[in-house]
């Protein structure tokens, strides 16, 4: 469900999500992507969601303004030497070279690109495609290390690699783990974390108070990850 919150002259749309998990409490969440989502308890009285809404615009629009200063901040990568690239959390320089065979190495706290052409475009190609191929390797590998750790699962699921514009991971219906490979950018505690959230989804379908209760099991200081990676997102995701 749409709505839209009207605050003085500024008007802004949030959706609104049934949770299962809450009680009477209604949350109100403000992505660094712009989006406001309400998590509200089944059933509750639209006027209520409203109502609280309202009591928070104030709140709302302080963290919309800061969500896109962020953003400005997180301009479009140019490809060029001494631009900044993240790998596994830490900042890296980026240092290119023309010449065969390309190659893409860490060197010494920078990301070293050999590409046959000094153009932007051949370096992000090779660039995108390196951080795929880590990507794969790494979540593999922590798939099956914190697979390791959880009771409940008795074999480790399929996973692939799947470029999202608004989630770090999913879980489908047929029990397959997909990763955004830009998470591969993302610190490590922040890796485990999604991989961990997509495989309670294995046992927990939904976000019901079950599903949080088994994260909080496994990962218990998710949320401090969660916000973490919430601010981080700008950063990691631009292109």
């Amino acid at each position: 469900m749409i709505e839209t919150l009207l605050y003085g002259d500024r008007t802004t749309r949030y959706s609104v999500a049934e949770s299962a998990r809450l009680a009477s409490k209604i949350l109100i969440h403000v992505y660094p992507h712009g989006a406001v989502e309400v998590e509200a308890p089944s059933g509750e009285d639209p006027a209520r969601i409203k109502a609280a809404v309202q009591k928070r615009a104030r709140w709302i629009f302080d963290n919309l303004d800061g969500a896109k200063e962020a953003r400005t901040y997180a301009l479009p990568r140019e490809y060029v030497g001494g631009e900044t690239h993240f790998y596994l959390g830490r900042r890296y320089r980026l240092f290119v070279r023309s010449g065969r065979p390309s190659s893409v190495k860490l060197v010494r706290g920078r990301i070293e690109v050999t590409a046959p052409v000094d153009d932007s475009g051949a370096v992000k190609r090779r660039l995108k495609a390196w951080y795929r191929a880590r990507a794969q390797d790494y979540f593999a590998r922590r798939l099956v290390g914190i697979v390791d750790g959880l009771d409940w699962l008795d074999a480790v699921p399929p996973m692939k690699l799947l470029a999202m514009e608004a989630q770090w991971g999913s879980c489908s219906p047929s029990g397959a783990i997909h990763l955004n490979p830009a998470l591969i950018r993302a610190p490590r505690h922040c890796i485990d974390y999604v991989i961990t959230h997509e495989l309670c989804h294995l046992r927990e379908h939904n976000h019901s108070k079950r599903f949080y209760a088994l994260l909080q099991r496994h990962d218990p200081y998710w949320g401090a990850t969660k916000a973490e990676l919430d601010r981080l997102a700008e950063l990691l995701l631009a292109e």
